[in-house]
């Protein structure tokens, strides 16, 4: 269990921050700043879900997601060593991509196909999840790059899981159209 006692500690007055590992890094530092945007990211689930609400299963899908993104900043918060709760490394597992390529298959079955590329908006939900989408997907472009650096790790498992976050979130912001009826869809040189 984290116990805060204090929110504050100064220690990044320096502009520095600890990884899991107690190792300092520049708080602009790329894995800093991937494991920030997944914070970001969850965050804007948690706003989605003011959206989601009355939807028990795409709301309980939600809730496990910012669950495990709080496991997956973990995971890149400790790149070699740091341990989690229970004295052993947290790190996002293969099972845990798996329930989500599960969850995506179970909202898409509703679906219908599309017809052209979908812009974001139609409900307030569907544009928080959109929002969401884009976010994942500016994490996950950190995340690749961080892991193309030599002096860097990242697993596999937390490149996949993000990858199939931001499918998840496409989907689940079309299911959250009245099952794709309200998509905004793209209209190639409409406004020419």
């Amino acid at each position: 269990m984290v116990v805060l006692n204090r929110i504050y500690t100064r220690t990044g007055d320096d502009g520095t921050t600890a990884l899991g590992s107690g190792e300092r890094r520049p708080k602009y530092d790329l894995r800093v700043a991937a494991y920030g945007t997944i914070d970001e990211a969850n965050a804007a689930i948690g706003l989605a879900r003011l959206h989601t609400a009355n939807d028990e299963r795409v709301d309980a899908m939600l809730a496990r997601i910012q669950n495990d993104l709080f496991d997956l900043g973990a995971d890149l918060c400790s790149p070699d060593k740091g341990k989690g709760p229970g004295g052993e490394r947290l790190a996002i597992l293969d099972s845990q991509v798996a329930r989500l390529e599960q969850e995506i298959d179970t909202l898409n079955g509703s679906l219908a196909p599309l017809r052209s590329f979908v812009l974001p908006g139609g409900t307030a939900a569907a544009a928080a999840l959109h929002l969401a989408r884009t976010i994942c997907r500016r994490a996950e472009r950190m995340i690749v790059e961080l892991s193309h650096r030599p002096d860097e790790s990242v697993s596999a498992a937390v490149i996949k899981y993000v990858n199939r976050l931001s499918d998840f979130l496409f989907v689940a912001s079309r299911y959250a159209n009245d099952n794709g009826s309200r998509d905004v869809l793209w209209v190639p040189g409409k406004n020419r």
